[in-house]
């Protein structure tokens, strides 16, 4: 953990009080809770935890960029698919875990005022939904009014949902299969701090899944299985009556997934522009993640009354959609707009940066369009 930043007093204090919070109920609760209930109180405990604190999470003063920050050809490209389908809903737009608000600007100045009815963001954390008024009020004024917060979910959906990065922050279990035996990696507080702590597992629908999913190997193999994502794509495609779901995040299929050479899983932890192994390090000031596994994701979704339209890589999903003529647009290729665009095009669309990893996935219900997005390079047979 040498030369990673050190955080200022008052940080430092805020992740010893979660650290304080968390140690209390583990030791409630015979010195072990899941990894689930752990990441959920690190991330979303309110005023301490990674969501919930007043910290700078986004842009190259926070931990990570997110695509919609890197440039708003990103929101331009998303906005020509989205403008074939808003006519064939409500017009509604519905954007889940909308980070600084980027994203919401770039579509809502993008589209036609027409097209879109209102634009809902569903954020549970009060710091954010102030920043994304914070943004909103300073570069669109004259569109706020078009947008709605939400800290609960409607009743019913009849438009697009969205959702860029939210998958990833869904708190997962973590399990170990070692031959035969079968356990939970669940968290501890001992010598002073949170460690690891197998539990056998003794649910045969989970024993079940794990026997299928891990691949039996000479050492023992850890990983994750993601029941609140499914739970949470279950939901939405139920309460969606009309329109569709795109999902934007980094992740696999679950062949890819659960790789016999992927023997720690995906869950990773990032403070400051810096990669984490100690998922228990700074608690709150770092966050913590998990790559997604797309199968099940469209598992949900089609189990629940969906149809899977598509799914493929994001550079293929950008480039269908016209990115590199939208960067022409920029101006000339010496001039600085157009350099920088094109440097944030090479980290949206590169393989070794987001373009290969990051993955976009696409669901409807009761809608007809030619989805322009996945015209080329359409990856459903993987899933």
């Amino acid at each position: 953990m040498d030369n990673l930043p050190i955080p200022d007093t008052c940080a430092l204090s805020s992740s010893q009080a979660l650290t304080s919070l968390i140690k209390q109920q583990i030791l409630q609760n015979n010195n072990w809770i899941s990894f689930t209930d752990y990441m959920q109180l690190v991330l979303y405990t309110p005023e301490y935890g990674y969501y919930a604190s007043n910290s700078r999470k986004f842009g190259p003063n926070g931990d990570f960029i997110t695509a919609p920050e890197l440039s708003s050809l990103f929101g331009q490209t998303l906005a020509k698919q989205l403008s074939e389908l808003l006519p064939q809903t409500a017009g509604n737009i519905y954007e889940f875990g909308a980070g600084n608000g980027q994203l919401a600007i770039t579509l809502l100045n993008a589209l036609p005022e027409n097209l879109i009815n209102q634009y809902y963001i569903i954020e549970l954390s009060a710091n954010l939904r102030s920043r994304q008024q914070h943004t909103i009020h300073r570069h669109a004024p004259h569109l706020a009014h078009k947008i709605t917060h939400l800290s609960e979910l409607p009743d019913n959906f009849d438009g697009i949902l969205l959702g860029n990065e939210v998958l990833d922050a869904i708190p997962v279990p973590v399990y170990q299969r070692n031959k035969s035996e079968i356990t939970e990696m669940g968290v501890c507080w001992q010598e002073n701090k949170f460690d690891w702590q197998k539990k056998t597992v003794t649910n045969q629908y989970i024993r079940q899944q794990i026997s299928e999913l891990f691949p039996e190997t000479n050492s023992p193999y850890q990983s994750e299985l993601h029941p609140q994502q499914q739970a949470f794509i279950a939901t939405l495609a139920q309460k969606l009556q009309r329109g569709a779901m795109i999902w934007i995040d980094y992740g696999f299929d679950a062949a890819q997934y659960y790789h016999p050479q992927r023997q720690q899983g995906t869950l990773i932890g990032h403070y400051r522009h810096h990669v984490i192994h100690d998922v228990f390090f700074y608690p709150g000031l770092t966050d913590l993640t998990t790559h997604v596994n797309f199968t099940t994701i469209a598992d949900a979704a089609i189990n629940n009354g969906l149809d899977l339209i598509g799914y493929t890589t994001q550079a293929s999903f950008l480039l269908n959609l016209g990115i590199t003529r939208l960067l022409e647009q920029t101006g000339e290729p010496q001039e600085t707009p157009y350099i920088q665009a094109a440097t944030a095009c090479q980290t949206l669309l590169a393989p070794h940066e987001m373009g290969e990893l990051f993955k976009v996935i696409a669901f409807g219900k009761n809608i007809a369009v030619d989805w322009l997005g996945f015209s080329q390079r359409d990856m459903c047979h993987k899933l």
